[in-house]
């Protein structure tokens, strides 16, 4: 009968067993710790791109109403010369 355990050491093999077991325990923790690393980056890059958008909008919004600025602004300093001519001529008219 031949001894296939020869050279086998039962204690050896937990201690092996055991140390994969760490690292794998370790390769996890560090994996998991990258993970929330990215998710927090992509949640800052969210927050960064809703803030954008924005004010894109708000970019946008003062572009639509920048015609309608220019022409107020032109009725008013219209009736401002009028008034102002209204005045002139009363006092010196």
């Amino acid at each position: 009968m031949t001894d296939t355990t020869q050279g086998f050491d039962p204690a050896r093999a937990q201690a092996e067993e055991w140390a994969h077991v760490l690292r794998m325990q370790e390769e996890t923790r560090k994996f998991v710790a990258e993970q929330h690393k990215l998710i927090a980056e992509t949640s800052k890059l969210g927050a960064e791109a809703a803030k954008l958008a924005a004010e894109a909008a708000k970019f946008s919004r003062d572009r639509d109403l920048a015609p309608w600025q220019i022409a107020f602004g032109g009725m008013a300093a219209g009736a401002a010369l009028v008034g102002a001519t209204a005045a002139f001529m009363k006092i010196f008219g």
